[in-house]
């Protein structure tokens, strides 16, 4: 009776979250006056509470959860509480020297066409000088994807077409197609801001030892209950101090390292260079969303590389904005997929690259104590929406995390293995059906 009670509560407090505003503030706008503009598809700030990005000039600072008061000036409100958070916020990142390389971007998408034309529109207006984008259409059942392509965007997109599921396939088809010397993926439920593909590129050209970077993840919505309590806890975004993850000189504070992929960044915001990711094979075609393994996909590629000895780079000011699922159902297999994915994609490093296995092996206490608090019952901070975060520290925690949403993912972590084979031997079907019938 004790956990159906603590479970009706869960619930109870899920649904007692309410909407939150999304908006960005240029602290350096015209003039001597901030700029407040709506998120990306949202409506103008009015009063309430508002998760807010800090600019300088135009580059991420710092977030900020606020409260607008009824009647009060929003931007006048917002700016005042910006400036005495981010007075020494302004935030140089120094991989960015040079004209970034020739890219190529790979979208991977799967019947979802109204998603994807809104991410494409933002990817056409990139300022990046030279780039070209790819869709990867993945085990489509309609023709809505390509006939999207076709209609709309027929000259300046191409389309591939791959039939095998799975994230990771489609995005090896994508990296089979490119002729760009970077290649940068993202997903169909982004809005790319205007300088991400510049700012997420810019580095290869300045370090040539540079295997792969990523960028920064922000909410473009924060209007359901599981939108807002995946934000505040974290959501995708890691801090917005640039990072550079060197094998050669392993991190003092990251005593997992390379293994903690998922502090790396996410497959919505990562590019690598071309030659790099295809001369580690890529991705394991048997992970990803789309698959028995339920994700990995990326971190797998983030600690090939790594352990290939190139660099990762992690750049706050290449930014998406990324729409989060809406539902408490879409935060149950999101629980559960994060943690099948973990423990997929370590399945997977091992399988390919045996010789990382004494590393994994010396690691592995303090790996199951990471999991442990990675999974744990995570409560509030005892901070409201008026204490908020520190710029950078939207991770509040506002809203306690569900133990249903703790328990699922340690199940995921425990499937995760038992996924990757499944996986596998899926694929090995798939293709074999393929030979046959090509024969």
């Amino acid at each position: 009776m004790a956990r159906s009670a603590r479970a009706r509560e869960e619930i109870r407090r899920f649904l007692d979250i309410g909407a939150v505003q999304v908006a960005e503030l240029d602290l350096d706008g015209d003039g001597d006056e901030a700029v407040l503009r709506p998120g990306p598809g949202s409506p103008p700030v009015t009063h309430g509470e508002v998760f807010v990005l800090v600019r300088r000039g135009g580059r991420p600072v710092g977030t900020l959860l606020g409260r607008v008061p009824e009647g009060a000036d929003a931007r006048g409100v917002l700016e005042a509480r910006a400036r005495a958070e981010c007075a020494a916020g302004d935030v140089e990142d120094a991989g960015c020297a040079g004209e970034p390389p020739y890219t190529s971007v790979v979208v991977a998408t799967r019947e979802r066409a109204g998603q994807l034309a809104r991410a494409l529109d933002s990817l056409l207006a990139q300022d990046h000088p030279r780039f070209e984008i790819v869709v990867v259409d993945n085990a489509p059942v309609t023709d809505e994807t390509r006939e999207l392509i076709e209609r709309k965007y027929a000259e300046r997109v191409r389309y591939v077409c791959e039939r095998v599921p799975g994230l990771a396939v489609a995005h090896n088809a994508g990296l089979a197609a490119v002729r760009g010397e970077v290649v940068a993926f993202t997903d169909d439920d982004v809005v790319a801001d205007p300088r991400w593909l510049t700012e997420l590129t810019a580095p290869f050209a300045a370090d040539a030892g540079l295997g792969c970077a990523t960028g920064l993840i922000l909410p473009a919505r924060l209007t359901t209950p599981a939108q807002v309590l995946l934000e505040s806890h974290g959501g995708f975004a890691k801090g917005f101090t640039p990072r550079t993850y060197d094998p050669a000189r392993p991190p003092g504070d990251e005593p997992l390292f390379p293994f903690t992929a998922g502090r790396f960044g996410s497959g919505a915001n990562m590019a690598f260079r071309t030659a790099v990711l295809r001369s580690v094979g890529g991705f394991d075609p048997a992970t990803g969303a789309g698959t028995a393994a339920r994700g990995g996909d990326d971190l797998y590629g983030f600690v090939r590389v790594l352990a290939q000895g190139h660099r990762l780079r992690y750049t706050p000011s290449a930014l998406v904005w990324h729409h989060h699922r809406e539902t408490w159902r879409d935060l149950e297999t999101q629980a559960y997929g994060y943690g099948a994915g973990l423990t997929a994609y370590l399945t997977a490093v091992l399988v390919n690259r045996p010789a990382l296995l004494p590393a994994f092996l010396a690691r592995l206490p303090r790996g199951l104590a990471h999991a442990r608090t990675l999974t744990a019952v995570r409560e509030t901070d005892g901070g409201g929406a008026d204490e908020g975060g520190a710029p950078g520290d939207h991770d509040v925690r506002t809203h306690p995390w569900p133990r249903r949403l703790s328990r699922l993912q340690r199940r995921g972590m425990l499937y995760g293995p038992v996924g990757y084979v499944r996986a596998r031997r899926a694929l090995r079907a798939t293709v074999g059906a393929t030979v046959r019938r090509a024969r």
